[in-house]
């Protein structure tokens, strides 16, 4: 017996789709579905919790703003044949 679980969709027309591949050929299976409705995530993890150093974000916003970020020239490209 072997177990898969996977997250995903119901769509509009209340139908689940699924398309398991198994790695098996012309043999009978038998299938077992339970479901259960996931609860929306309603917590936002802080920068911190993201791996994000304590007050980052406030340290270093603004920075380049007296020292714009300039593009140098991308240079000339060779030109290639055009594909049809």
């Amino acid at each position: 017996m072997q177990s898969i679980k996977l997250n995903t969709h119901v769509g509009s027309d209340g139908i689940l789709h699924l398309d398991i591949p198994l790695g098996i050929t012309d043999k009978e299976i038998e299938v077992m579905v339970i479901y259960q409705q996931l609860k929306p995530s309603t917590t936002t993890k802080t920068p911190e919790e993201l791996g994000w150093p304590p007050n980052f974000f406030e340290q270093t916003y603004g920075s380049c703003q007296d020292d714009p970020i300039v593009i140098d020239s991308e240079g000339d490209f060779e030109t290639r044949e055009e594909i049809l």
